[in-house]
């Protein structure tokens, strides 16, 4: 760099440095922080007690698919038309053939991840028919958009997992669109991925399109994609959700059973009363699994928040929510399955202050709680109807530095610093010392969005806000991302596969 270098360039060109630095790809976390335990035995054995009444007096129901029916009346349950009720007990002992842990198998084995124990996975946001960035506002998601994201989780270095449909692709037809979306996140990650599981015949294709990329025998050995089950909380899953189930456990494909519960609206309004509710559904779901396919990979989840009381939208971020993502945790880990729960989610509508405080106050807590699978971790907003470019990377950078907290304390020779005590000594400075000199640059976590700049030079470089320095970033990102390229055997199949399908498929939804 020049000696006439001006401030301003210089602090730009450090922040490039900063980024491009830590452009490595990180491993999922293995934490070596004990999960805060936040709810005492008795406490959780309430909600237990109440949720193991709930099953049995109100029961679940379970519409419009006959071989749910079928298989929970052979397990001995008591079926009343589309309700089942569930003696005390069976579901948990159904349970206990699920694996406490399980790997997903990406393209990249070096991207494989693990679900379950001491893993915590960072996933993105998923579902939202919108997009938002600075340069174009808010629209509908595109194919294009959903191939952004997809690189930008690639390239991310904390983003472990590519997650499911990061946005909908709205102007593909509704019934056709899985197969493009399946497809996008197959040839342009070789990270892990969910598949868009809206209707069985959805589910099957996902499973076709990896059984095309991965080979048969592989596919029925090991997981390679996770379906995304949601109930209709309260108390009810739908046959499209059932019949996706179904092909996702009988194919040995990861699971994820998910009651979406805001408090208020599809659960009541005590922090006990959803949890003995998110407990009684997910217990349901998850025994299903095992009655199609003992064995099959499983993971509890929850999606929590509450709605306010006033407007009837929404909220996350809430005291009761982080008491719910606690719970959840704990309650999986008793249960012994895998957790999902969490991410970093907001009812802001572009990335702002209350975005801010309301994703930290759901991430953190997800960290801490010691969750497996932490979903919408990067790009939500406006209570997940938006996927935000400058969001996601502003997620991703908080991501990375969750990353670090789960390392622990340094307690190695160097992570004691005996030797810079010893030579630095009372009364003077550490900032010359030979230890401070050899671990200056990798000594703390560098923010690639925050300014630390005076104010000064903050001015003389454009006083960009936060958001607008992260608009930079996606771009620069994207600029960098690199095709991890595939297979040309594996991708002409998956090809073959999705012409025929949707030469036969109509544009509508359908059940099948």
């Amino acid at each position: 760099m020049s000696e006439t270098a001006t401030p301003s360039r210089r602090g730009r060109e450090a922040r490039k440095q900063r980024a491009s630095a830590r452009a490595s790809k990180f491993p999922y976390i293995r934490r070596r922080l004990a999960p805060v335990e936040l709810f005492t035995a008795e406490a959780l054995e309430v909600i237990e007690h109440n949720a193991e009444t709930v099953l049995e007096e109100i029961g679940i129901e379970f519409r419009r698919d006959p071989e749910s029916l079928r298989l929970w009346r052979e397990a001995g349950a008591d079926v009343q038309g589309e309700r089942v009720h569930v003696p005390r007990g069976l579901a948990r002992r159904l349970i206990a053939t699920a694996p406490r842990e399980f790997t997903l198998h990406a393209r990249n084995p070096q991207r494989n991840v693990r679900f379950g124990g001491d893993a915590t996975v960072f996933s993105p946001v998923g579902g939202p028919p919108f997009v938002y960035d600075l340069d174009g506002g808010r629209r509908y998601g595109t194919l294009a958009d959903l191939v952004n994201f997809i690189k930008l989780a690639q390239v991310a270095p904390a983003i472990h997992f590519s997650g499911g449909c990061m946005c909908e692709p709205m102007e593909i037809p509704p019934n056709k669109r899985h197969l493009d979306v399946q497809y996008a996140f197959f040839r342009h990650s070789d990270q892990g991925c969910e598949a868009t599981p809206e209707t069985p015949g959805h589910a099957r294709d996902a499973i076709e399109i990896a059984r095309r990329l991965f080979g048969e025998q592989f596919l029925d050995a090991h997981p390679v994609v996770l379906g995304n089950i949601n109930s209709n909380s309260p108390l009810v899953f739908d046959g499209r959700m059932l019949g996706s189930l179904r092909a996702f456990a009988a194919a040995n494909q990861g699971t994820i059973i998910v009651p979406a519960v805001l408090a208020g609206a599809m659960g009541p309004v005590t922090v006990a009363g959803c949890m003995a509710e998110i407990l009684a559904e997910t217990m349901a779901g998850l025994a299903l699994t095992q009655l199609v396919r003992p064995g099959a990979p499983v993971i509890l989840g929850s999606f929590v928040g509450a709605i306010s009381m006033r407007t009837g939208a929404p909220t996350f971020g809430t005291p009761e929510a982080t008491q719910m993502i606690f719970a959840t945790a704990q309650l999986a880990r008793r249960l012994g399955v895998p957790c999902r729960s969490g991410g970093s989610l907001c009812s802001a509508k572009v990335a702002d202050a209350q975005a801010g405080y309301e994703s930290a106050n759901t991430l953190l807590p997800t960290v801490l709680a010691g969750v497996n699978l932490v979903t919408h971790a990067a790009g939500w907003l406006e209570g997940g109807l938006v996927a935000g470019y400058e969001k996601f990377v502003m997620d991703a950078d908080q991501l990375a530095m969750m990353q670090m907290l789960t390392q622990g304390m340094d307690l190695s020779e160097r992570g004691q610093a005996l030797d810079a005590l010893r030579e630095v000594g009372p009364g003077n400075h550490f900032l010359g010392c030979g230890h401070t000199q050899a671990n200056f640059e990798s000594a703390f976590y560098q923010s690639s969005i925050a300014d630390y700049a005076s104010y000064e030079q903050w001015s003389q470089e454009g006083r960009l806000t936060a958001e607008q320095r992260a608009n930079l970033v996606w771009k620069r990102m994207l600029a960098d991302y690199q095709d991890p390229g595939i297979d040309p055997a594996g991708d002409e199949a998956m090809l073959d596969y999705i012409a025929a399908r949707r030469a036969v498929l109509s544009d509508a939804i359908e059940e099948e």
